[in-house]
């Protein structure tokens, strides 16, 4: 009987320090202990800055297991994501961080887990984030909180990448082949009986993560926009509001010049008003902006990533 084979995607950028350390983990924790079944290694290099890329080589040369691509130039953690499940061959595909954040070992029990036809996903959540900033924490629970209450679907709070997945979940995922891409809520999205395993918050073992707190933000602007139109409806009842607001506030001042003649004076309180209705245009303005801008990105037809180099 021909043996199983597991795909294993590790987007990389800069991480020259951290990839020794996890292919050498990989082999510890799970190559040597799951001998039944056949492994592919997929590092993919999104445009880094550093020695990434010769590090990869020089490990694919001592070991045929390893496979990589390397981009032109960075198109960011989705598009590798998303390039790694083109490639990828196996029978399972796993998705993984490659500063060990997300526990090697735990692909044995994805794996296991995966032999019943119960399950098509063994997927990941932390149940803490200590190590990190709170004001970090705090804006991750909110945008956790407030993408479930606008989506239609439901993205678990503290989910990670981290995901075994069988391969009629993979072909699903790569039939969503828009530009603008939101992986988690993608997984989500196509649907299949998932199971979540729980753990708690790993340090990086080597270097700095890349994302910085901009960075993580314009990200949940990409995963609101992509899962939810409620921002529209928001701003379309934010004016409907102001509107009647105005208008109320414009019987309220021919009242009081009637009744008290005068009192519709004062550039001040106008200035503030025009200011206030202003920015609340200009906020409603700017969410459309941020869906067309999207609509014309996706017309644009761009590849998601273009590779430089592979083996």
């Amino acid at each position: 009987m021909e043996k199983q084979k597991i795909s294993i995607i590790i987007p990389c950028y800069s991480e020259e320090e951290a990839i020794p350390i996890c292919y050498n983990a990989l082999i510890k924790e799970v190559i040597l202990r799951l001998s039944e079944v056949n492994f592919e290694i997929i590092f993919i290099d999104d445009g880094s800055k550093d020695e990434t890329l010769k590090v990869i080589k020089n490990l694919s040369e001592k070991d045929s297991r390893i496979k990589y691509l390397s981009f032109s130039r960075n198109f960011g953690k989705e598009a590798a994501i998303y390039a790694g499940l083109n490639h990828a061959t196996g029978d399972y595909v796993a998705i993984m961080d490659v500063d060990l954040q997300d526990p090697p070992e735990l692909l044995i029990l994805m794996y296991e887990t995966l032999l019943t036809d119960e399950y098509d996903c063994v997927a990941t959540r932390r149940t803490t984030r200590q190590g990190e900033p709170f004001i970090r924490s705090f804006f991750a629970k909110a945008f956790y909180r407030f993408i479930n209450k606008i989506s239609q679907t439901d993205i678990v709070e503290g989910a990670r990448d981290f995901r075994l997945m069988k391969r009629p979940m993979v072909e699903a995922i790569l039939k969503v082949g828009e530009y603008n891409r939101f992986s988690k809520g993608i997984f989500e999205w196509v649907g299949f009986n998932t199971k979540w395993i729980e753990f708690e918050n790993v340090e990086r073992v080597a270097g700095i993560t890349k994302w910085s707190f901009w960075e993580l933000f314009l990200y949940s602007l990409e995963g609101i926009i992509s899962f939810s139109t409620a921002p529209l409806a928001i701003a379309s009842v934010t004016g409907f509001i102001f509107f009647v607001l105005s208008f109320l506030a414009i019987v309220v001042i021919i009242i009081r010049e009637m009744m008290w003649h005068g009192s519709a004076f004062g550039w001040p309180s106008l200035v503030c008003i025009i200011f206030f209705i202003g920015g609340i245009q200009l906020f409603c303005i700017g969410i459309l902006g941020q869906y067309m801008a999207r609509t014309y990105l996706e017309t644009k037809k761009r590849p998601i990533y273009i590779v430089k180099e592979h083996n």
